[in-house]
């Protein structure tokens, strides 16, 4: 099982997923040597606090400050954590729409929050799009077929 995968299943909830698209990455970029190379990027699977670091790296952003930002408008982020449909897609048809990159992390089911995290652990990602929109979705562990 992949790290992704093991991410996925709720195994792995002290990591985070990054995902860096080649706009945002240099050809020599430290992470392209340990993480996933994908069609657009880089994906990565690493502990919360070296994720957040490394996000700041790439990005030049506060991973938790865009997280913040990001929440307040839903969209959907692949489940694979390295692409999604933007929210102003179809009412900007005229910008380009192509996540540059993704930040997610898990959290242990909950049963006193209720709602969501009663169900089972929680997948949060966040996104941000090229057209400048920053956008979030969040599911509970193994209900996503995709």
């Amino acid at each position: 099982m992949s790290e992704l995968d093991e991410f996925l299943a709720g195994e792995r909830l002290d990591d985070v997923v990054l995902f860096i698209s080649d706009v945002f990455l240099d050809d020599d970029s430290r992470l392209r040597n340990v993480g996933t190379e994908t069609d657009d990027g880089v994906r990565v699977v690493v502990d919360g606090e070296s994720g957040r670091s490394a996000f700041e790296a790439g990005t030049g952003m506060d991973a938790m400050g865009f997280a913040q930002k990001a929440m307040s408008t839903e969209g959907d982020i692949d489940r694979t954590l390295d692409g999604g449909e933007c929210p102003r897609a179809d009412e900007h048809p005229d910008e380009e729409h192509a996540v540059e990159f993704v930040f997610a992390f898990a959290e242990a089911e909950n049963q006193e929050v209720g709602g969501l995290y009663a169900e089972g652990d929680v997948v949060h990602s966040y996104a941000h799009c090229a057209c400048g929109e920053n956008y979030s979705h969040k599911w509970v562990v193994g209900t996503r077929a995709d």
